[in-house]
């Protein structure tokens, strides 16, 4: 089972906003992002960063508190 270290999947959803669309904006790869909201890998502090400045939410917001 993976471990759910971050919550950028619900953040898109609750924002609206697509893994495309993300990907367009912070200049990643689609299957960069969707690998994100399937925390298949982590995203670093600033590209963390990035999606947060984005999405109008603080970088705690897209790490989730379980592990």
């Amino acid at each position: 089972m993976t471990k759910k270290l971050n919550r950028i999947k619900v953040v898109l959803v609750e924002k609206g906003v697509s893994q495309t669309e993300l990907a367009e904006v912070i200049g990643k790869s689609f299957s960069t992002i969707n690998a994100y909201c399937a925390n298949r890998q982590q995203p670093s502090l600033e590209v963390l960063a990035d999606i947060a400045k984005f999405l109008s939410v603080g970088i705690k917001d897209l790490i989730t508190d379980e592990y």
